[in-house]
């Protein structure tokens, strides 16, 4: 999103493949939010997985850089912190292995993604309301060559960037605020060479 935030860019197809487990993905985004944290505290908050479980997970995600010793405690309660805000990959390597490690992990956060909006789903009536009404979901037809996408996305990061940052920034957060995850997805509806209908 921004050179100010950190971001790590995933190149080797056995990171990519490391990445792509649910439970790695799901810690690499607590500590983001939450860290550091320690792989007892990590399984407290994910709720789905042991101790053991969640210090083999970091352990797995530190050979690739994405999370790192953050100093203090032994054991699983040693401190962890990811090394970067954002994961970024390339959408479309030329490389057979890295493609397929790319479409594998790409699934994975899509399915990621789905169970968190159904998780929402079903939980949403037992929220405020003005939070049932300020979130949702929907979609947008729009008719864009691939340049006009790529600057359109551009654009949408930029007016999410504000918010983005106030993650990490110090001080307080505003009155009522909570953390949102804004899921953007931009797919082509018709395949190439196909007439629109």
């Amino acid at each position: 999103m921004s050179d100010e935030l950190p971001a790590i860019r995933l190149t080797d197809p056995r990171a990519l493949r490391a990445y792509t487990h649910p439970t790695r993905m799901a810690l690499v985004g607590l500590l983001r939010l939450h860290g550091p944290l320690t792989a007892t505290r990590a399984a407290e908050l994910l709720g789905t997985e042991s101790v053991a479980s969640c210090s083999f997970h970091l352990r797995q995600l530190a050979k690739y850089g994405l999370v790192e010793e953050a100093g203090g405690g032994r054991g699983r309660e040693k401190p962890w912190r990811a090394t970067a805000a954002f994961t970024s990959w390339d959408a479309s390597p030329a490389d057979p292995e890295r493609a397929a490690a790319t479409e594998a992990l790409q699934r994975a956060v899509l399915d990621g993604y789905f169970a968190r909006a159904t998780s929402w789903l079903l939980h949403r009536g037992t929220d405020t309301p003005e939070w049932r009404e300020a979130a949702g979901f929907g979609d947008s037809a729009v008719l864009v060559t691939a340049g006009e996408l790529a600057e359109l996305n551009a654009r949408v990061e930029e007016l999410v960037r504000p918010y983005v940052e106030r993650l990490s920034a110090p001080g307080p957060r505003p009155a009522g605020a909570r953390t949102v995850q804004l899921i953007h997805l931009a797919v082509p509806t018709e395949q190439p060479g196909e007439a629109a209908p």
